[in-house]
C-alpha cells in the first residue's frame, strides 16, 4: 500500500457526506485540510478521535484548518455517528475504498495480534496548493488530536 509523503501532492476525491451533500479536495484549495481516516463509525475508538476534532474545531477554524473525516461508512451511518456525537464538519462515505487506497489509509494493519486487511487510522495535512504537509499513519485515536495540534502550533 504506497502512503502519501510530506510534498506529495494530495489525490483529489468527491464523496457523499453525512449531510446528504458532498465533499470536494478541490473546493478545499486555498484553505488548510485535515483529512483523517478512521475505521467505522460510532466504535468507542473513531468516536473519541471524532469528538477529539469536534472539540479542537473551533482553533484549528481559527488556524485556517478545516478538518474532513472519511470512512467506508455508508452514508445513513455517518449521519446518525454525526447526530449522536454533535459532530460539525464534514463525515464522508467511502463505500468503494477508492480514497482510501489512494491516501494509503486501507491495506494491512495488526489488530488484536493478527493481521487483517481494513483502515489504517491515518491523518493527513494538506496545505493551501493541495501538497502534502503531514502524513501520519497508524495512529491512536485517545490523543492523536492534541498531538496534531502541537505539531502544527495551534492553541
Amino acid at each position: 500500500m504506497p502512503r502519501l509523503a510530506v510534498g506529495d501532492t494530495a489525490p483529489d476525491f468527491t464523496l457523499p457526506t453525512a449531510e446528504g451533500g458532498t465533499v470536494r479536495l478541490a473546493d478545499l484549495r486555498g484553505r488548510r485540510v485535515i483529512v483523517y481516516f478512521y475505521p467505522a463509525a460510532s466504535t468507542p475508538g473513531c468516536t473519541k478521535e471524532a469528538c477529539d476534532f469536534r472539540d479542537s474545531l473551533a482553533s484549528l477554524q481559527a488556524a485556517g484548518y478545516a478538518v474532513v473525516g472519511i470512512s467506508p461508512d455508508p452514508v445513513p451511518a455517518l449521519a446518525a455517528f454525526a447526530e449522536a456525537e454533535h459532530l460539525t464538519f464534514p463525515l464522508a462515505s467511502d463505500l468503494d475504498r477508492t480514497t482510501l487506497d489512494a491516501w494509503g489509509a486501507w491495506g494491512e494493519k495488526t489488530l488484536y495480534g493478527k493481521t487483517v486487511t481494513g483502515v489504517v487510522r491515518s491523518t493527513v495535512v494538506v496545505d493551501e496548493e493541495g501538497r502534502v504537509t503531514h502524513a501520519q499513519y497508524n495512529v491512536r485515536a485517545t490523543g492523536h488530536v492534541a498531538r496534531l495540534r502541537r505539531e502544527l502550533g495551534v492553541d
